[in-house]
């Protein structure tokens, strides 16, 4: 019996999912190896802790909830100003920012077939979102005469499509050099009644491990060390679809560094109390952001003495870290959250069931969730449409029409 098929027997047999290898007789050479593959990777320890996790009520943290201060861009003074843009523009001429792009995901709730970054946005010229953020490195690199390296975390799944999209589209006329592509983690999911999801073929259904992954995939892939080597102090990491995302702020720099933070955030105001968002605030004495399914109809709606919302900053995942604390963040794991999600299977006899409702769960990390580890952090209240311009759901709110409408109106584009 080949040494790697007895290793994965014995890996599941100590944790009661032999159901694995029901299909596996029939399975290609390539599936068969790709699937002794995956047992014998999967931490079952790190899944049997989850699945057990997952079956309980998340218990409500106690916690001292609390404002956070933060600085509003639009009322900074004319010398406030000056001044956190000549720390900033100093620091980016000489090289010391680098720019992460969350990248993983892919376009399916906007009935688009690949990575989001490839979606056609419905501009006359026709750019992707991908093209829209590397605009933004072009016109940084006019500006300030340096070429800001960009990272952009793919996925298993969306990797080499990613990849080609680029290289076929020439990098946007930006130098090749300078973009650099790595991938983040993945957890299997896990059925109601705790067998692993496998997919049609019988190999194991992996799911991209949430944004908190970032920390984890930047060190494991290297990421960390190579900015480290090439003299980066400061991170810009953003999600893909905000079409407005402002990855290269001279101020967001120049504040963190005035106020000696390791960490900085950007805000856009809550449109109303009851708005469905993050919201910045300190647990505890520590930044972090609670979400809009912890915090009280009391809480969301208190005011301030000049009226405005005590816990109205909205998280919108434009963050800047500092080199030092990133080397930190990628040595510690984050809590995983759990999703209820629907999966088709591959059942104990090997026959594959297409789910018809809610059946398995996906585990992920979020990266608000490493606020806690910093002791202060700067937000940067900023207008939501200069900065926020999502693309999220095919239609309604945050989707390609209110993000075109935005983008438009801020570019001042009459088509």
């Amino acid at each position: 019996m080949d040494e790697k098929y007895k290793l994965a027997v014995e890996k599941l047999k100590e944790f009661h999912q032999e159901q694995v290898l029901s299909k596996y007789n029939t399975m290609s050479n390539e599936d068969k190896e790709k699937l002794l593959e995956q047992i014998l990777k999967i931490d079952w320890n790190q899944m049997s802790n989850l699945y057990e996790m997952a079956k309980k009520d998340v218990p409500v943290e106690e916690a001292k909830v609390e404002p956070i201060s933060y600085v509003d861009k639009e009322k900074l003074t004319k010398e406030e100003k000056e001044e956190y843009l000549k720390i900033g523009i100093e620091e980016i001429k000489k090289g010391k920012l680098a720019v992460v792009t969350m990248a993983g995901g892919q376009g399916t709730r906007l009935g688009h077939k690949g990575p989001k970054g490839t979606y056609d946005l419905g501009l006359a010229s026709h750019k992707s979102i991908f093209e829209i953020l590397c605009d933004t490195l072009k016109k940084a690199k006019e500006d300030y005469g340096v070429v800001i390296p960009w990272y952009l975390m793919t996925s298993k799944e969306n990797n080499t499509d990613t990849i080609n999209f680029f290289e076929k589209n020439n990098y946007f006329g930006y130098p090749k050099e300078s973009v650099h592509f790595f991938m983040q983690g993945e957890l299997p999911m896990i059925l109601e009644n705790g067998n692993i999801v496998q997919k049609e073929d019988g190999t194991i259904k992996e799911a991209a491990d949430g944004h908190g992954g970032v920390f984890e995939s930047m060190t494991r892939n290297g990421v960390v060390k190579e900015m480290k080597n090439n003299n980066i102090e400061w991170v810009f990491i953003g999600g893909v679809d905000n079409v407005l995302v402002k990855m290269v702020d001279p101020i967001l720099i120049g504040l963190a560094t005035k106020q000696k933070s390791l960490a900085a955030g950007k805000s856009v105001v809550k449109a109303n109390p009851s708005e469905r968002v993050g919201v910045f605030c300190k647990k505890n004495g520590k930044p972090s952001v609670i979400e809009y399914t912890e915090i009280s109809k009391e809480m969301a709606e208190a005011i301030d003495k000049n009226g405005e919302l005590l816990y109205g900053e909205s998280h919108i995942l434009c963050n800047m870290f500092n080199i030092k604390i990133l080397e930190e963040l990628g040595k510690n794991k984050l809590p995983y959250h759990k999703a209820y999600k629907k999966s088709d299977y591959l059942d104990e006899k090997g026959n594959f069931i297409v789910a018809e409702k809610p059946n398995a769960y996906k585990f992920e990390t979020f990266l608000f969730d490493a606020f806690s580890k910093i002791d202060n952090m700067s937000i940067l209240r900023v207008k939501r449409e200069e900065e926020f311009a999502p693309v999220k759901n095919a239609e309604g709110t945050d989707s390609p029409e209110t993000a075109r409408a935005l983008y438009k109106a801020f570019y001042g584009i009459k088509e």
